[in-house]
């Protein structure tokens, strides 16, 4: 696939999700509390594809992500070193039937405490569209299809009970898939995860005993219950008026949280009664974040640069108590 298509399709897809907010110039930074000091500590290729999708955190400091461009799983080091774990097969028409993005595209990603790597890869084809586990010093083998005409978007470990979920961004949908691979089962199908026509329900967390999940297109942060039983329950707006929201992170209070809007190239930081500040901006260096994360006192914040197509890369800032 060649770097034009790969910038136009995204493009219009994002411009149509939130046009204003990506149109709109951010001048100066809105860094406030409770994050400090952002900088950005790596700088990605964009010629080869290293569009950052997802993040996830090793104990030691070093980070895991997607290349949604490149179909790649990279290891970023503590010191910034980037390691290309895996390259995925391309189908032959580069992914170009993968339903609104026309292009294959690595997504979510979770790490387990054996250091085995899940994650999510798209093509719209039946061959390849799925979960996807990597263990260390391994290779990267698919455990469960899912549907080629969805899109598997964020990605969720229950190491309680061993199981992945998964989002489904065009079929508004939330997936559960065993740990070992399988069959993977509806989880909810609930409404409020469904697009208005881009992408719908997004990014993917489990906290407190329930899933939380955004949708892109509706601006909102949802809370899904897990019953005792494991299935899903009646699902709760946590928060709206975010536009373009993409994946997020808790902060260590309660349902506190930062949020990826990517259109707008900000981090929001939203309160448990929904309403939100924006706390990082383009003049920080973001360019269309896609995905956080956290350890210790430290955020990391992952830019794709799908519309800017400028400086993708990964941004580092102090999180204050």
């Amino acid at each position: 696939m060649s770097k034009k298509f790969f910038g136009s399709a995204v493009t219009a897809a994002v411009l149509t999700a939130a046009a204003a907010s990506v149109l709109a110039p951010t001048t100066a930074s809105a860094v406030s509390a409770p994050l400090s000091g952002p900088r950005i500590i790596d700088h990605f290729d964009l010629d080869a594809g290293q569009k950052p999708e997802n993040i996830a955190m090793a104990p030691n400091g070093d980070a895991y992500v997607t290349f949604a461009a490149g179909q790649q799983i990279a290891e970023i080091s503590r010191a910034g070193a980037v390691r290309i774990l895996a390259t995925l097969p391309v189908p032959a028409d580069g992914g170009a039937g993968t339903p609104v993005m026309g292009f294959a595209l690595t997504t979510g990603i979770v790490r387990a405490h054996d250091g085995t790597l899940y994650f999510l890869y798209a093509t719209g084809t039946a061959d390849l569209t799925g979960v996807w586990r990597l263990t260390p010093g391994g290779v990267p083998r698919r455990i469960a299809a899912l549907p080629v005409n969805g899109l598997p978007n964020g990605l969720a470990l229950d190491a309680g009970t061993d199981t992945l979920y998964v989002t489904d961004s065009v079929l508004g949908r939330v997936w559960s898939v065993p740990t070992v691979g399988g069959t993977p089962t509806a989880w909810s199908s609930a409404p409020e995860l469904a697009s208005t026509g881009f992408l719908g329900a997004n990014g993917l967390k489990i906290h407190d005993g329930a899933i939380w999940t955004t949708n892109l297109d509706k601006g909102t942060v949802l809370r899904i219950p897990i019953r005792p039983d494991g299935t899903a329950g009646a699902v709760r707006t946590e928060a709206t008026g975010l536009a373009g929201i993409d994946d997020f992170v808790f902060t260590g209070h309660g349902d506190q949280l930062l949020a990826a809007l990517n259109g707008p190239s900000e981090v929001a930081l939203v309160q448990p009664h929904g309403s939100h500040t924006i706390v990082l901006t383009a003049a920080d260096g973001l360019s269309n974040p896609t995905s956080l994360a956290i350890r210790g006192a430290s955020v990391y914040v992952l830019s794709a640069a799908y519309v800017t197509n400028q400086d993708p890369n990964l941004l580092t800032a102090h999180l204050n108590d």
